[in-house]
């Protein structure tokens, strides 16, 4: 027992500190883009969508050819997909004064917090919730899109905002608990269990920052 607690913290210590690299890393490049003006030339080029893209492509390949790429690919894979992240996440920087934008992001980073907490002191096996989130999420997507594209419906953009905030909120429990499990997976190589952890809570805790700020993000005049 004693020896399968100290496995379970060391798990996730490494998640964490992965994550806080990634996230890290992210931020560095997101204000370097912006400050140097760099995200305009981006934009004004059409390469946004392109990045877009390599983003997807990037994300695809971590979660279909985890259990077969090794570990030093796979860590490629996650900051390769957090520095291109940080790129296309510059235009915050742009549409949000920075005050806003650093405070918001502290308020993210507790309620991402007591989210873990709650995750990691849940007992329950949250297995059964995988599907619905499947589901929640794919048609948070498709809403989004429709939108974005059809309908562009201001209200309607705040009422995703905050679902979509809820469903990663819940997601965020959802991750942490399944750590606990995985570090049992005898499928997954054990040297980079702690990578894919750190992607799920990289993405979980990046949408949660951005619906918060999206809500409550004071805009620049």
């Amino acid at each position: 027992m004693e020896n399968e607690v100290i496995t379970e913290n060391k798990l996730f210590g490494k998640t964490f500190f992965w994550m806080f690299l990634g996230i890290l890393g992210s931020a560095i490049i997101a204000w370097y883009t912006y400050s140097s003006g760099l995200f305009v030339n981006i934009i004004s080029n059409g390469y946004f969508s392109a990045l877009l893209i390599i983003e997807l492509v990037a994300v695809l390949l971590f979660s279909f050819l985890f259990r077969k790429l090794p570990p030093i690919v796979v860590g490629i894979l996650y900051f390769v997909y957090s520095m291109i992240n940080g790129v296309t996440l510059s235009t915050i920087f742009a549409l949000y004064e920075l005050n806003s934008i650093i405070y918001l992001f502290a308020i993210s980073a507790l309620v991402f917090a007591v989210l873990s907490f709650i995750g990691y002191k849940t007992n329950a096996d949250l297995s059964s919730w995988s599907p619905y989130i499947t589901v929640f999420l794919i048609s948070g997507i498709v809403l989004s899109l429709i939108n974005l594209f059809l309908l562009k419906n201001p209200m309607f953009d705040i009422v995703l905002d905050w679902l979509i905030l809820a469903l990663f909120c819940g997601i965020t429990i959802y991750d942490i608990n399944k750590i606990k499990l995985l570090q049992t997976d005898s499928y997954i190589d054990q040297e980079k269990i702690h990578i894919y952890c750190a992607m799920q809570l990289y993405l979980d805790f990046v949408n949660i920052f951005l619906r918060i700020l999206s809500i409550f993000g004071k805009r620049r005049d």
